[in-house]
């Protein structure tokens, strides 16, 4: 079985925490597939959150990564996210695949996220007569509020052999869309143990000079407002109020997702004089992010949408209690409030009463830990291959590329 798997996050050494969760499956895939990662920068990086707009001119247009090859070919694209990115990018790809199936006849096209990378990948396994494969991580439904690129997206699940949602509720959304519900899998993320485990927790809190009558609160992610870390923030303001030990730290960088948010949050430490309770760690590596972890009492997720967050997961691998609000996939990864709490998003009383609770609650974090590490990359790997074998053994009919641009279903700003 041969693969070709194309995302546009995947991490290169420009941006080494880009995309760890499709790189986590895909390297797990390629110990039982023939893979190659096309990867495509941008010439003009628009969203660059350094605005180091020409960073991808830096980045290898060959290299391997764990041994898995990755190609990175530059695409031009115009800026503000219109569907025309679609075009950009299938007709930048189109020669790329091309050259690459003389020595590569891959069987299959994997595409991570469905915009605009499971549009293109319909449009490219049209044009080479090849089954495709679509998953989505979370990002599909927001596109999905612009009416041109709901087109796209509704277009290519529709023809996709196979979609893989993360969660239930983007299974629910691919078959909203039109996917016959037999081609849809539910298959989440998993967790790398070996990074992600329980480890001395004195010994962590003595690393980073945690005090042994406080309760610590760790929060992970890009620093924008959609996190929700401002709430986590005003949360630990209220609770010192209270009289309540509390510290905070909160691990991320700028980065990707949306506006950068770093200033805002910096203002609010300051106006409310939470410099000695509320740290920022800066983006850290994840044995790193392992380590705080496990340090503390608990990991907080106060989103304002996710598809399936692995931090989450990976909080609950180390054995920490989490307290996270109802996006995605959280309900299914906190099934019960042994593993920890649930609020409704963007409700600030909710999320400092639930912190409260669960800061100062007696857990089993053991059976936190238990949770956490029932499912590894290995398992997710396996699953995907399973289904990819039998969409190359039984592949959908589609219609030539011809007919594909013919379709009036892509509507006019395709």
């Amino acid at each position: 079985m041969r693969i070709v798997s194309l995302s546009s996050v995947y991490p290169h050494p420009q941006e080494p925490g880009l995309g760890l969760f499709v790189r986590s499956r895909l390297v797990h895939i390629a110990e039982r597939a023939e893979l190659v990662v096309v990867a495509p920068v941008p010439v003009v990086d628009y969203s660059n959150p350094r605005r180091r707009w020409f960073q991808g001119l830096e980045v290898s247009s060959t290299r391997s990564d764990a041994g898995v090859p990755v190609l990175h070919p530059r695409w031009l694209f115009p800026p503000g996210g219109t569907p025309a990115n679609i075009l950009c990018l299938c007709t930048r790809l189109l020669p790329t695949l091309w050259r690459l199936r003389r020595r590569f006849p891959f069987d299959l096209i994997d595409a991570h996220f469905g915009y605009p990378e499971g549009v293109v990948a319909g449009l490219l396994a049209a044009a080479f007569d090849c089954p495709f494969t679509i998953t989505l991580r979370g990002s599909e439904p927001v596109f999905a509020r612009d009416r041109y690129r709901r087109r796209c997206l509704e277009w290519a699940i529709r023809r996709a052999d196979a979609v893989f949602a993360v969660s239930e509720s983007l299974r629910r959304f691919a078959i909203e869309c039109g996917a016959e519900p037999a081609r849809v899998r539910t298959i989440p993320n998993g967790i790398d143990s070996a990074v992600f485990h329980p480890r001395d927790r004195a010994l962590c809190r003595a690393q980073f000079g945690m005090r042994p009558d406080h309760r610590v609160v760790v929060c992970a992610g890009e620093l924008i407002e959609a996190k929700g870390h401002h709430l986590v923030i005003q949360a630990v303001r209220d609770l010192l109020a209270e009289g309540l030990p509390v510290e905070m730290y909160l691990a991320g960088g700028v980065a990707r997702g949306g506006a950068p948010f770093d200033r805002e949050i910096e203002r609010r430490i300051t106006e409310w004089n939470l410099g000695a309770n509320v740290h920022l760690a800066g983006w850290v590596k994840p044995e790193r992010l392992a380590e705080l972890v496990c340090a503390a009492d608990l990991f907080c997720l106060a989103s304002f949408t996710e598809g399936w967050p692995n931090v989450v997961n990976e909080a609950l691998a180390c054995g920490t209690p989490v307290v996270a609000t109802r996006v995605g996939a959280v309900p299914e990864m906190l099934s019960s409030e042994a593993y920890g709490l649930i609020v409704p998003p963007r409700d600030q009383d909710a999320l400092t009463a639930a912190l409260r609770r669960a800061l100062f609650a007696l857990w089993d974090r053991n059976a936190v830990a238990a949770r956490g590490l029932s499912r590894s990359w290995q398992d997710v790997a396996g699953e995907v291959t399973t289904e990819m074998q039998a969409v190359i053994t039984h592949p959908k009919r589609r219609p030539a590329m011809l007919e594909v641009r013919r379709t009036s279903s892509m509507g006019d700003g395709a």
